[in-house]
């Protein structure tokens, strides 16, 4: 079983425009975000899905420069992008990320895709119920269930919110949640960037962490936190935008 991860990645952010490429210890985001994802040790490619409008021809460019497959389709149907682009990567199963979270944990990633190949189910993510911080957000099914998604809905909301049609539709399809036990309050930590306050507290983390550790890991970001509580006061205010019937899910990448 051959498992792609995807990066839905775009310049055109409402937010924070470029956000993609803004600059984390010298170097754009995305390319901190691969090098996290080579860190995952069930995953066999990474595949960054963008766009094809010429705005988005630093991402493509990127990509190429750090030695990621790259496929480029829609802005707006980013569920057909996305499907795409794990089609020309031969993937069985698809680990669906975005590209506004620069800390995502390569060891959180691991543990939903080990539960999803061990139970007998449609969709495994850690994200049904927040008990990850946002930015920790991992998704994982089969190609075949988002080929079957694309028959079903061609509504503009589920086409640009890539499994919102899945995880809204629990009477149709089989749904796990990958819980993080941690504190209840944890989960409501953001560690996505969608503002610049986002990013603020995401390059103070790394200048602190990155240096001594680069591989560091979710509980190394929380022991900071706990360590100086003020830096979750940067961006603790932002609200996540709302999408389809109340849910709220990260902006489309």
């Amino acid at each position: 079983m051959k498992i792609v991860i995807t990066i839905e990645a775009r310049m055109g952010s409402t937010r924070l425009p470029g956000k993609v490429l803004m600059s984390i210890l010298g170097r754009p985001m995305l390319a901190l975000m691969v090098e996290r994802l080579r860190q995952v040790r069930l995953a066999n490619q990474i595949v960054v899905a963008t766009t094809d409008n010429p705005t988005d021809d630093p991402i493509a460019g990127l990509a190429r420069s750090l030695g990621v497959a790259c496929f480029r389709g829609s802005e707006t149907d980013v569920l057909a992008r996305v499907l795409l682009a794990a089609r020309k990567a031969q993937a069985d199963l698809i680990v669906e990320t975005t590209g506004d979270c620069p800390l995502i944990d390569p060891e959180a990633i691991d543990q939903v895709i080990d539960v999803f190949t061990k139970n007998d189910v449609d969709y495994c993510s850690n994200t049904l119920q927040r008990t990850y911080p946002r930015g920790m957000d991992v998704q994982v099914f089969p190609l075949t269930l988002l080929e079957k998604v694309a028959q079903l809905t061609h509504d503009p909301v589920d086409r640009e919110h890539v499994s919102l049609y899945i995880y809204q539709h629990p009477e149709r399809f089989r749904l796990l949640n990958v819980p993080s036990n941690l504190p209840p309050h944890l989960g409501e930590i953001r560690l996505t960037v969608d503002t610049a306050e986002d990013l603020e507290l995401i390059k103070r983390i790394c200048e602190t962490l990155y240096p001594t550790c680069p591989a560091f890991r979710l509980k190394d970001i929380l022991d900071l936190v706990d360590r100086q509580p003020w830096l979750i006061n940067i961006n603790q205010h932002i609200k996540q935008k709302p999408v389809h019937r109340g849910i709220k899910c990260t902006e489309q990448q």
